[in-house]
């Protein structure tokens, strides 16, 4: 008898380490996975080496938010993260280093501490969507995105317009360094 209750007993632990191991896979796969920052294109909003957690939830529905910071698969075959700044068919233009949408001015607060570092020239270069993707609006599907570190980010100005289906999440939570801890936005 007491074979026999090792035996179930062990049986319950293979059980339960099962289960456990499957419940981590489905939340990595379908909710959240962890990615660590790489290079300095979403300074000051994050710095290189910040770990965080990207959720998954409403991006396999195809659904970001203007100024969302998401992961995406880049042409490179390399995942970069940037910010949402142009949705499928806005006209996206920036101007004396001010953001226009559709014609309207948008402030962005997350590149004032840059802004007010600059001693010449601006954060942003003027320019229009037309003269980056070849197109007046950003297309269906796709998002035009941008590093916060304007002079040093490699983004939708360089490798066009992103689509959808290629973003993996938004992430806005810093776990690690702990100084860092916390919500960005």
């Amino acid at each position: 008898m007491n074979e026999e209750k090792k035996k179930n007993e062990t049986w319950e632990w293979i059980k339960a380490l099962l289960i456990a191991f499957g419940l981590a896979a489905i939340i990595r796969i379908f909710l959240f996975t962890p990615i660590v920052v790489d290079g300095i294109s979403m300074m000051p909003t994050l710095e290189h080496g910040d770990k965080m957690i990207v959720n998954k939830i409403g991006y396999t529905l195809g659904k970001p938010d203007r100024f969302d910071i998401v992961v995406f698969h880049a042409p490179e075959k390399k995942d970069y993260i940037k910010r949402v700044i142009g949705l499928p068919g806005d006209k996206v233009e920036y101007r004396d280093d001010m953001l226009y949408i559709n014609d309207q001015p948008y402030e962005e607060p997350y590149l004032d501490q840059y802004k007010a570092e600059i001693t010449e020239g601006t954060l942003t270069e003027d320019f229009t969507l037309e003269e980056k993707i070849g197109m007046q609006t950003v297309p269906e599907g796709h998002v035009f995105v941008m590093g916060d570190n304007r002079r040093k980010s490699k983004d939708s100005r360089h490798i066009g317009a992103v689509p959808i289906d290629e973003i993996i999440g938004s992430t806005k939570f810093v776990f690690w360094p702990i100084s860092d801890f916390g919500m960005v936005e």
